[in-house]
């Protein structure tokens, strides 16, 4: 039994944010919350706010913090469960937000190095008819290029090729790095090494929350 039940995970581009959220999530019966899934239903909502949103991403622009403020906020409520945040914050002005709206939010950052962000990402490839995901090293499949599932072609996202991946490295230090200082001054920020495999970096998180009691 976990006593804190309010989360945030944050890490560099690479550092496994969403698969380990979604372990957290689904172990301790927790809300994943992702600000993708949020900013695509406010479009599908048709309401004057999802059109906003819909205008900012066909511009490829990044979310005003008071949209994105908004939307989570709103969304933490229907979540009394318990919830754990993912690509949010980003900013320190939404840093600042959610902590006076929620103070005992415990933040978990997945420490990566640049080169294994890049390592990591730069070996994904996607299978253009099911979805599934591999890696030339880590994951491979039987027969390279062919998805093991459904025989798909498999390929590489355009922006997971290491010049767009550096770019977004450098945003991430520039934008949302600053925030690991925030929260180490709140006493809120839990590091764990994200070299390790998946399974050891679910069992450390898991381990240092049980111990928090």
């Amino acid at each position: 039994m976990i006593l804190n039940r309010h989360f945030v995970i944050i890490g560099p581009q690479g550092s496994g944010k969403g698969t380990q959220a979604k372990r957290l999530a689904a172990g301790f019966g927790l809300a994943h919350i992702s600000t993708g899934e949020i900013f695509r239903q406010a479009v599908s909502s048709g309401s004057n706010l999802g059109q906003q949103v819909k205008e900012v991403i066909d511009k490829g622009q990044l979310m005003p913090d008071d949209i994105t403020n908004h939307l989570v906020g709103a969304r933490l409520g229907e979540s009394p469960q318990g919830f754990i945040l993912d690509g949010y914050p980003r900013t320190l002005a939404q840093a600042e937000f959610l902590y006076k709206l929620m103070p005992d939010v415990l933040v978990i950052n997945l420490a990566l190095s640049d080169e294994e962000g890049i390592k990591r990402i730069a070996g994904r490839r996607n299978c253009l008819v099911c979805g599934a995901v591999y890696h030339i090293d880590y994951q491979p499949p039987s027969q390279v290029g062919i998805c093991n599932k459904c025989g798909g072609a498999l390929e590489q996202r355009v922006d997971d090729v290491p010049e767009v991946i550096k770019q977004r490295l450098q945003t991430y230090h520039d934008q949302t790095e600053p925030l690991l200082e925030f929260y180490k001054q709140k006493g809120t920020l839990l590091t764990i090494d994200g070299h390790q495999t998946i399974d050891q970096v679910a069992s450390l998180i898991e381990k240092e929350l049980l111990s928090r009691k």
